[in-house]
């Protein structure tokens, strides 16, 4: 295990840095960040002055090594709109985020499991059809279409939900957070809905393919041989092995799901780091820009080495080292 995890750390290492080049390398194709710093009656000569102090008219091998520098010491540069340090303002901005994903993570785990199961234990009912039918709209629906029509029917026509805005928080050990106030949990409701349907149907099929290839296999049909309890069969076996891919798959789209709030907190004007990185790019805050693609690989690699130490608990048979036995 403690080599697995050296391992894992060393390759960590080296695709963060392959993030932090190329998030660096971008920058001067974002635009002038001089243009939202200084106003239109600043002289050429004062531009070129605060750029020398800036450090943007250095070479890029000088400007990326002195990032690195920073870096390794945690800063990630200052925000030129904030004034303030880039990673302190996406860690304000995280924990909003991150009740998203939390949301959107509880739907999809408790819908596409029960669902999936339900669908390959009964594939010719009438429900699994409805079950696959909607999954197969949801895939071609695209989130922010999702998060419009949700906003339309339960904010505009029916008024039961809010449709913009964080909410009410309330700070709990230092976690400012929604999710401990009434107002905030109905903030919540749509843009989890939203999130959710990106990944819910996804689940749901592969759930439900994974599930029918174990019904399939050798092992359950000695079970049933055995005439053991259908439901044991169901629930204590063959649920358990479709589990592996379902995790390896989710512990994925669990870091996607992070880069996929762009939208969904564009539209319902979450305060997260994805309507954080859309305003960063709209003010051409370098800083703050590389920073969070930084953060967002970070959260990448670190759930992938959790899923992978995760796979000796649901299949002991997963030899995580690579050795032979």
């Amino acid at each position: 295990m403690l080599t697995f995890l050296v391992k894992r750390l060393f390759q960590a290492l080296i695709v963060m840095f392959v993030i932090s080049l190329v998030a660096f390398s971008i920058q001067d194709n974002l635009g002038d960040p001089l243009r939202e710093l200084v106003g239109q009656s600043v002289s050429e000569s004062e531009r070129q002055a605060l750029r020398d102090e800036l450090g943007l008219n250095d070479p890029f091998t000088v400007k990326y090594s002195r990032f690195v520098v920073d870096a390794l010491h945690g800063d990630l540069g200052t925000s030129y709109f904030f004034k303030k340090p880039a990673a302190e303002v996406i860690l304000d901005k995280l924990p909003a985020t991150l009740e998203l994903v939390f949301g959107a993570t509880l739907i999809i785990i408790f819908l596409s499991i029960p669902l999936g199961v339900y669908s390959a234990i009964n594939p010719k009912s009438i429900l699994t059809k409805v079950i696959m039918g909607f999954s197969s709209i949801g895939i071609s629906i695209p989130v922010f279409l999702t998060a419009i029509m949700l906003m339309y029917v339960f904010s505009i026509e029916l008024g039961w939900l809010p449709s913009y805005g964080r909410g009410d928080t309330s700070d709990i050990l230092g976690w400012d957070s929604g999710l401990f106030t009434l107002d905030g949990l109905a903030h919540l409701v749509l843009p989890c809905i939203s999130l959710a349907s990106i990944m819910l149907p996804l689940f749901i099929r592969l759930v439900r393919s994974e599930m029918l290839e174990v019904l399939g296999s050798e092992y359950i049909k000695f079970c049933r041989a055995k005439g053991l309890a259908m439901n044991k069969i169901y629930y204590q076996h063959a649920l358990k092995n479709t589990m592996l891919p379902v995790l390896t798959v989710g512990g994925v789209q669990i870091g996607t799901m992070v880069a996929y709030t762009i939208l969904t907190e564009t539209v319902f004007q979450w305060p997260g780091t994805g309507f954080l990185f859309l305003e960063a790019i709209n003010r051409v805050d370098t800083p703050l820009i590389t920073a969070y693609v930084i953060f967002v690989g970070l959260i990448f690699v670190v759930t992938n080495t959790i899923v992978d130490l995760l796979y000796g608990l649901v299949n002991p048979t997963v030899n995580i080292t690579g050795k032979g036995a």
